[in-house]
């Protein structure tokens, strides 16, 4: 049940400050991911060329509506972080250009890595899912 207190009760438990303490400086959020627009449009473009690997090898009417929701989550999945970007009303925070990110680098969690290696680690998974497409398309070819 609760207890009504007085301010005796509360001034015997209670820090009292003389002044009201500072208050914390405002948290700066980089939404740009420090990574040039250049490997995400390279991202989407692999996601993109698997669909239409896909839809070329095993299109049929059935696959049109499929295929146009896979379009359209891959190009929401990357265009709402792309407008989120631009929603800083400060605009504080830009995307690295390539040119920088070429000099530059980017630092992660487990270190600094050079461009080339930044670029491997972002582009392997949809390279591979292209490769992985291309093979099936192939497997299916001989297959028939």
């Amino acid at each position: 049940m609760a207890q009504k207190l007085n301010r005796e009760a509360i001034a015997a438990q209670a820090d009292v400050h003389a002044q009201m303490p500072a208050t914390a400086a405002a948290h700066q959020v980089d939404r740009t991911f420090e990574l040039p627009p250049a490997l995400y449009a390279g991202t989407v473009a692999c996601y993109l060329a698997f669909l239409g690997i896909t839809a070329a090898a095993f299109g049929n009417p059935g696959l049109i509506l499929p295929m146009a929701i896979f379009t359209f989550f891959i190009i929401a999945g990357f265009g709402v972080p792309t407008i989120w970007v631009s929603m800083d009303p400060a605009k504080t925070a830009k995307a690295k250009s390539n040119s920088r990110f070429q000099r530059d680098g980017i630092n992660t969690l487990t270190g600094h890595n050079t461009a080339g290696e930044a670029t491997v680690q972002v582009l392997i998974l949809p390279a591979l899912i292209v490769v992985w497409g291309l093979a099936v398309v192939t497997i299916a070819a001989f297959v028939r």
